[in-house]
């Protein structure tokens, strides 16, 4: 019998102010009793004020990355954040079709928490192109579904517009994420193909350390897909543990804007994949 940890890969950047991208993936991953991995697009100079600068990484190393993690520890799941280069879509795109047993939850990073624009708009087209197909999961906020859609997504009615809209962009599932509407009850609605919607509740917390939660939930939706859970309920888990985080971390002072969640209240041992 072989023992393999659950690996997860995430494909990100950096954020050097450590609550978002990349660091908080592995945070949430290591969480969730999963072993990261990761494939770095670009570093960022950015902390809980903003973004300040960003560096693309060149393509050709994140092809490297990419096909050292694949050859060599193979992932249960993926996670994919900030692609902002056309040449990183097409390279992520040719790779990863030769995965298709690999689920892809693919967070659509355009927007940060401060406002910062964090992608080209020519990129947008050529990820709705070659990326949504190949994902399981697209999960924009708000901010995200505007760029995508073209129109301000503004409320509940706007939510349920944009989720549909985005779905008939070739994918295979949405999370459209309500946060941003700052209501008593947050919706998040699940669109799939060919199934009835499926809408998540729950209460707003009231703090100003958001930062990196659209990162943390797509990284542990892909988390509990790698523990091979459905994707209703790796979604339902996944917002479970985001409330726990941000609860735990409501209170929490880091930095002088907004500060990152807690990832760490409740971590899980690491789980360990038997195989025959």
């Amino acid at each position: 019998m072989v023992k393999n940890y659950i690996a997860v890969l995430s494909i990100a950047g950096s954020d050097s102010g450590g609550g978002a991208g990349i660091q908080a993936d592995l945070k949430t991953f290591a969480a969730l009793g999963c072993y990261g991995m990761t494939v770095i697009t670009a570093t960022t100079a950015q902390n809980t004020q903003g973004v300040r600068d960003i560096f693309p990484i060149p393509a050709s190393h994140i092809e490297a990355q990419l096909m050292a993690v694949l050859e060599d520890i193979p992932p249960k799941a993926i996670k994919i954040g900030m692609v902002n280069q056309p040449e990183v879509v097409e390279i992520l795109a040719k790779t990863l079709k030769k995965y298709p047993h690999i689920p892809i939850v693919f967070d659509p990073v355009m927007v940060a928490t401060s406002g910062d624009r964090l992608i080209a708009e020519g990129t947008v087209a050529l990820i709705k192109e070659l990326l949504f197909p190949l994902a399981t999961l697209i999960t924009p906020n708000l901010d995200e579904a505007a760029v995508l859609t073209g129109y301000k997504v503004d409320s509940v009615e706007k939510m349920h517009q944009a989720g549909k809209d985005i779905l008939s962009m070739q994918c295979n599932a949405v999370l459209i994420k309500g946060g941003h509407l700052h209501t008593p009850r947050i919706q998040d609605i699940l669109y799939q193909q060919q199934k009835s919607e499926q809408v998540y509740t729950s209460t707003y917390i009231q703090t100003n350390n958001l930062h990196g939660t659209g990162c943390t939930l797509s990284s542990a939706i892909a988390a509990e897909l790698a523990k091979d859970n459905s994707l209703q309920n790796a979604v339902e888990k996944a917002r479970v543990y985001i409330q726990g985080a941000l609860e735990a971390g409501k209170d929490v002072k880091t930095g002088q804007g907004n500060g990152p969640l807690n990832h760490f209240y409740n971590p899980e041992k690491q789980i360990i994949h038997e195989m025959e």
